[in-house]
């Protein structure tokens, strides 16, 4: 496995696009977002939090906060939701993909529902 870092994001502070997603066209993410997936090659994640969209325990917050955290023991992640007042409301442990965090470290997008569509994004897009 090659030591990849995350890209700088920075530069993200708002969209002048937005995006559907293939699978779930009713799901939105951003142009930092779409970065983000193009560079490391996440569009899996994008596809998680997509997903995830469908399950009442998640579709019912209108402001997400989803985490990916490295464990400790190997190339394994918790992907978290939580409501943004930090109670947890979904988890799923994953353990086949190379999300490039260092152990312990813990990477976030929000998903925020708006009037078109739930729309993923960096905080620093909100």
């Amino acid at each position: 496995m090659t030591n990849r870092t995350l890209p700088d994001l920075s530069g993200f502070t708002g969209s002048e696009r937005i995006f559907k997603h293939g699978v779930f066209p009713s799901v939105c993410y951003t142009e930092g977002v779409r970065y983000l997936a193009n560079e490391v090659h996440a569009y899996w994640l994008i596809d998680f939090i997509a997903a995830g969209q469908r399950q009442p325990e998640i579709k019912v917050e209108e402001f997400q906060v989803w985490k990916l955290k490295r464990r400790d023991d190997g190339p394994v992640y918790d992907l978290i939701v939580e409501d943004g007042n930090d109670n947890v409301v979904w988890r799923e442990t994953i353990a086949f993909y190379d999300f490039p965090l260092n152990p312990g470290d813990t990477f976030k997008l929000w998903c925020v529902r708006g009037e078109l569509c739930p729309t993923i994004m960096l905080p620093s897009e909100y």
